[in-house]
């Protein structure tokens, strides 16, 4: 059987049910090998909610795992220095795996284990990494030129979507080393269903949200990066009686928003909630909506989780999921960045048009079945299970 050690700094969340499958089908044998032992606990400080996470959903259950000794003086994913394992490459070698996937290269330890087995197992690459953001001049020629230096050391890239793909191909990729593995959550688990649905409508209460409003839904981390005042803005401009726009989350921008916006008559504010809960907080919405204008918006996976809450979807072009799950009119709309005037448009037809969220919603519930974990597994089987075509 197939061999594939996966490298990843730490457990999370959207990779764990997917780690998970691939064990239960039994097609390839997995190994996953975390280079940030420091985060064993499940516990760590994340910058965008401002505030310590630990997950609420297992994050090591139904798979093979090692935490592999990280000695850096400044451990984390945040700087290159701070993944530095002088072990991994021999652990991989005594696992004997037939294969390697990275989870990212730019760390000590994850780029000198790309160089190490480039030709000596095939080396698989998963990233989001898009052209969004690029800017021309002098820095993106120089960054282009690293970077196709960089994936010169990996024979197959396993793209995300639409935006992934082209920016693979723009360092040195071509179709026959590039393999489709959708960005996927767990589409199941956010499924509307009767408890979900009553839980919802409890929340709702709570809230002081009629059954008949129409609900707006941002959640994320209230950071500059996702917008959530430009939001806001354009909500209060185009806000009736029957309207609420529910802000779920945390951040570094929290306490200015509400002080601005807490007492609105159509605003909600709720703090951070955990995984198992999201659910019942999509079901809440009708339409939700990422104002995102990055950079470093490279999918945005909420909006997978909306859409399998079967939920129309409001999003900027600053984010990549944009090009494959959103069908403009069919599902929902998307807006060109900073632009208040696109988004404002796009919350206006919802509001007159009150019932077309649900059918955008059931559309975004079909759209969003392709993308999941189960076709996942089947590309990266299909992968090392036929001959891998080196670069």
């Amino acid at each position: 059987m197939n061999k594939l050690a996966i490298i990843s700094t730490h457990p999370i969340q959207y990779n764990a049910p997917f780690f998970k499958l691939l064990t239960e089908r039994n097609n390839i044998k997995i190994k996953v090998f975390y280079t940030w032992s420091q985060s064993e606990n499940n516990k760590k400080y994340d910058p965008g909610f401002d505030r310590i996470i630990a997950w609420d959903i297992p994050l090591l259950d139904g798979y093979d795992y090692l935490f592999v000794k990280n000695i850096s003086k400044n451990p984390g994913s945040h700087h290159y220095n701070g993944i530095n394992n002088p072990t991994l490459i021999e652990e991989i070698k005594a696992w004997k795996a037939t294969a390697v996937m990275l989870y990212g290269w730019n760390f000590k330890s994850h780029l000198n284990a790309l160089k190490y087995f480039k030709n000596k197992i095939p080396v698989l690459f998963r990233g989001d990494s898009t052209l969004l953001d690029e800017k021309a001049g002098l820095k993106k020629i120089l960054r282009r030129l690293f970077l196709r230096y960089i994936y010169s050391y990996v024979d197959i890239g396993l793209y995300t979507g639409k935006a992934n793909n082209a920016y693979f191909k723009a360092h040195g990729f071509y179709n026959d080393n590039l393999v489709w593995l959708p960005h996927a959550v767990e589409n199941k688990r956010f499924q509307s269903s009767q408890n979900i649905q009553q839980e919802a409508e409890l929340l709702k209460k709570s809230l002081l949200i009629s059954n008949d409003a129409l609900v707006f839904l941002f959640a994320g981390k209230l950071e500059q990066k996702k917008q959530p005042e430009f939001l806001l803005d354009v909500f209060c401009q185009v806000a009736d009686n029957s309207t609420i726009l529910l802000i779920v989350g945390n951040g570094i921008m929290e306490k200015e928003l509400k002080e601005k916006y807490f007492n609105h008559p159509q605003v909600r504010f709720l703090d951070f909630v955990n995984q198992q809960q999201m659910p019942s907080i999509y079901a809440c919405g009708d339409v939700f909506i990422l104002p995102s204008k990055g950079p470093g918006e490279t999918w945005g996976l909420s909006i997978n989780e909306a859409m399998a809450a079967g939920k129309a979807v409001i999003t900027s072009d600053a984010c990549g999921a944009f090009f494959d799950l959103i069908i403009q009119e069919r599902n929902g709309f998307v807006f060109k960045k900073n632009n208040p005037e696109t988004l404002k448009n796009c919350m206006q037809y919802f509001i007159k048009n009150k019932f077309a969220s649900k059918g955008m919603g059931q559309q975004s519930f079909k759209i969003v079945q392709e993308f999941s974990f189960e076709n996942g597994c089947i590309a990266l089987e299909k992968v090392l299970l036929n001959k891998i075509k080196k670069k």
